[in-house]
């Protein structure tokens, strides 16, 4: 069963997330070797990405959804030219 992605839950991996950060500050304060900060930081690069990914699919199945069933075709192109902004920046990343 999936597992129910709320505000509570993004800002638990944000908290794990910072707790990443911290120890790659830590490692670049000890002198730890480069790759390993590298790969630490991945991670966290990665851990985001994951928390955006959860982000925009809940606002695609609900503030997004919610736009296309409605009557208002201005809020429709809105809500589309809002999603794919976000999609291209993304995909920057």
């Amino acid at each position: 069963m999936a597992h129910k992605v709320t505000h509570e839950t993004n800002l638990v991996a944000l908290r794990r997330i910072g707790g990443q950060i911290q120890g790659v500050q830590r490692m670049i304060e000890s002198k730890k070797y480069c790759i390993d900060i590298i790969n630490q930081l991945q991670a966290a690069i990665n851990a985001l990405h994951g928390v955006a990914e959860k982000i925009l699919t809940k606002h695609m199945e609900h503030c997004v959804a919610e736009a296309l069933r409605g009557k208002s075709e201005q809020l429709r192109t809105a809500k589309v030219g809002e999603l794919m902004s976000t999609i291209r920046r993304l995909r920057k990343l």
